[in-house]
């Protein structure tokens, strides 16, 4: 039996090695904070490749995922079709970035091969993004609020269930599909993205406050399903962490997942309101 002197370094053994990924953690998240924001401003041809390339770089781990294999020369053409479907929306909208993914989706059913519908599922998926986040962006300053809005809420989520969920701990939220997540971090993330996205909201437009923070809460929920959603997906191929690109958080789907449905639900919000030309001014203005 341990004696309690002897329990002190091993506690203090746990605490540093729970936080042993912080600095890498916080120094990669400012990295990408600070050139998604400079994209969302800039917009046009340099957001369409920024946006092409994460989400191109996701499905590459989606493909080596379901195919159980190392990447093919089929694989290489539709992660380069994903990139594209992103680059080419300056140029002939969403209608181009759609024939891109068809394309893609094709090429894939051609090829047959282990997980074939797996890889148009992401295609389809990642395709979808793509579209709603650019159009959402639009070439208007409501779309630089519209996707610092969404952002936030979904960073500020992410970023809240982590440190809740480690600093708090408590009762498992789904051990059977990621057992380090907990309903403290879930509740943390919901609270602080709510909240962080209620403040953008006020700030963009003097819309009703009840609409933002319903809006923000949704798309909290929302962003934590879609990391549960991935996390499922991973744990059917018996995948731990879908890369290792970025230091101190994992690969490009494990940071990208949370954007899914919430991303998806604003576009529809948007689209549903004003119309599609004018998807942020229908998200922000009521």
């Amino acid at each position: 039996m341990n004696e309690p002197s002897d329990l002190v370094p091993e506690l203090a053994g746990g605490r540093r090695s729970r936080w042993s990924d912080l600095v890498p953690r916080l120094i990669s998240a400012t990295v990408m904070i600070a050139l998604t924001t400079a994209a969302l401003y800039i917009g046009s041809y340099f957001l369409a490749a920024v946006v092409g390339a994460a989400f191109a770089g996701a499905y590459r781990e989606w493909e080596t995922m379901v195919s159980r294999a190392p990447l093919t020369p089929i694989g290489m053409v539709l992660i380069g079709l994903v990139a594209l479907s992103g680059l080419i929306f300056p140029l002939l909208g969403a209608a181009g970035s759609a024939v891109v993914i068809a394309v893609a989706c094709v090429i894939a059913v051609a090829a047959r091969g282990e997980g074939v519908w797996w890889r148009v599922l992401g295609l389809l998926i990642y395709g979808a993004i793509i579209i709603a986040a650019l159009v959402l962006r639009g070439d208007t300053i409501d779309g630089v609020w519209a996707g610092l809005y969404v952002g936030t809420v979904v960073w500020m989520t992410d970023s809240a269930a982590f440190f809740t969920g480690r600093q708090i701990g408590g009762e498992k939220l789904a051990p059977d599909i990621s057992p380090g997540k907990t309903w403290s971090g879930a509740l943390g993330g919901l609270a602080l993205g709510t909240g962080a996205g209620l403040l953008i909201w006020t700030l963009a437009t003097d819309s009703p406050w009840l609409i933002g923070l319903v809006l923000s809460a949704a798309i909290s929920i929302l962003g934590q399903l879609g990391d549960l959603s991935e996390s499922a997906v991973k744990r059917h191929f018996r995948v731990k962490d879908s890369g290792d690109i970025i230091p101190g958080h994992g690969g490009l789907m494990d940071r990208l997942d949370s954007l899914t449905f919430g991303m998806l639900l604003v576009f529809m919000i948007g689209a549903l309101h004003l119309g599609f030309d004018s998807v942020a001014a229908g998200l922000l203005y009521w």
